[in-house]
């Protein structure tokens, strides 16, 4: 059987699917970000690095660890995570058995905040994403989802 040929730029059909999917996600991601920022004064960019500390071990992640992690690029890191610093929310050690290695460790004001914009965030993902859909179509999202993380060597 022969194998298909691949077309190599889109259908008008399939740019009309990707802008409707793009738009719509960045709407999404925007009106959660407003909430977040104005129910816990976190941004989103903060409770991703608080949401990957709060679920390490110790609550600590070496910093090159966390980057990839949360698909920062260190240096972008550095610096979000020295103005975290300033607030309180996390702390950050040099490694006892690397000399170029950082330590970052949430702090008890992160994970109290953690928690605290965990509540209303969690309500937010639930009213603008899961009431939008029926359980047949979240089911539809989760299969889209693996079949664009597997396309992207984004599974483990």
């Amino acid at each position: 059987m022969a194998q298909k040929k691949r077309r190599a730029m889109p259908t008008r059909e399939e740019l009309r699917i990707w802008r409707n999917y793009i738009e719509t996600a960045e709407t999404l991601r925007t009106r959660l970000d407003g909430r977040m920022q104005s129910e816990s004064s976190l941004s989103s960019a903060d409770y991703r690095v608080l949401l990957a500390l709060s679920e390490a071990d110790r609550r600590t992640l070496r910093s090159s660890e966390l980057a990839e992690l949360i698909g920062w690029q260190r240096s972008r890191l550095s610096h979000h995570l020295a103005r975290m610093e300033k607030r309180g929310l996390v702390h950050r050690t040099p490694c006892p058995d690397d000399v170029h290695g950082i330590n970052v460790q949430l702090t008890d004001l992160g994970a109290e905040s953690f928690r605290h914009g965990s509540v209303p965030h969690l309500r937010d993902v639930h009213e603008l994403f899961v009431d939008a859909l029926t359980p047949e179509q979240l089911a539809q999202v989760d299969e889209f989802s693996a079949a664009l993380r597997r396309h992207l060597d984004l599974e483990p």
